[in-house]
């Protein structure tokens, strides 16, 4: 049987539904979803069998004007995943207009020589009309191999997307195990679910002042894992806010994401979850690094 292996960056502004279509197409979660923009921090490799075909999805966060050194590194990721890409593809949300956000995005594009393609997600959100000039008003903005009209939540438009990826890939052997669905150590994926649950219950601004590391991870005898996480916060009226009254708000998130981290492991999970004040955390190397992020992004 001959098969086919490629990289396809999925990029695209804050809140697109980059995420949710890389979930869907996998078939499993290896992406954390939220309402909130930016909640993606750094680049995943999403590994989707399709027919003979090994798409690698390389899930980015979403293309923003940067402010601080956070949001650079995390730009910086985008641009790093379309360097590790065969294909490119653009993922907007149908119902919203061009925004500045997604102008960065196009004049970065035009230069490139690799294909490009455009996902237009939330096509259920849209009347027809709308859709249709919306698809005309961006293929006269940059260069376009193809054009797919979908629905992320509601899988519409994945198939033909699927296919015409695999069928753009080059042929060559499998770059990972068939039954991998992302390329993520355990402990960054631990965090990152709850680092969802904290984005879920939490407001404002706070989920962007926080971040979440896995410290500690043990396989015990009965098959279980015990997981130490830490999350830190840049104020005492910060962790106040994450601990809740008596503890009850991270002992609810923890039970969340325990139960998730349990669905995706397959076993019973310990997990014990401390929060910590660290002023300038955004400023330390060490956790860009955990991250893996790049302290240095410009």
């Amino acid at each position: 049987m001959t098969t086919r292996c490629g990289f396809v960056a999925i990029i695209g502004p804050p809140n697109a539904g980059k995420a949710p279509l890389a979930n869907a197409l996998v078939g499993q979660k290896v992406s954390i979803v939220t309402q909130k923009a930016q909640t993606t921090r750094m680049r995943l490799r999403a590994v989707v069998m399709h027919k003979s075909t090994q798409l690698i999805l390389v899930d980015t966060p979403g293309v923003f004007e940067p402010r601080q050194r956070l949001d650079r590194a995390m730009v910086n990721e985008v641009w790093l995943g379309m360097e590790d890409a065969d294909h490119i593809l653009i993922v907007l949300d149908a119902s919203l207009p061009v925004t500045e956000e997604t102008e960065i995005l196009l004049a970065r594009l035009r230069g490139t020589s690799k294909p490009v393609s455009l996902a237009l997600n939330k096509i259920d959100l849209v009347a027809r009309d709308t859709l249709l000039q919306k698809v005309q008003e961006l293929n006269e903005l940059i260069d376009l191999k193809d054009t797919f009209l979908i629905s992320a939540d509601r899988k519409d438009g994945l198939e033909r997307l699927a296919d015409t990826l695999s069928e753009a890939m080059s042929e060559g052997p499998y770059l990972y195990p068939e039954d991998q669905a992302a390329d993520i150590p355990s402990l960054l994926l631990a965090a990152e679910v709850t680092r969802e649950k904290l984005f879920l219950r939490l407001h404002q601004e706070l989920p962007y002042a926080l971040t979440v590391e896995s410290e500690k991870w043990e396989n015990k005898k009965d098959g279980s894992i015990r997981i130490e996480q830490t999350v830190y916060v840049r104020r005492d009226g910060q962790k106040a806010i994450v601990l809740g009254k008596g503890g009850r708000t991270i002992k609810e998130i923890g039970a969340e994401a325990r139960l998730e981290l349990e669905a995706m492991f397959d076993c019973s999970v310990h997990l014990f979850i401390f929060v910590k004040v660290r002023k300038n955390w955004q400023e330390d190397p060490e956790r860009y690094r955990v991250m893996g992020l790049d302290f240095k992004a410009k």
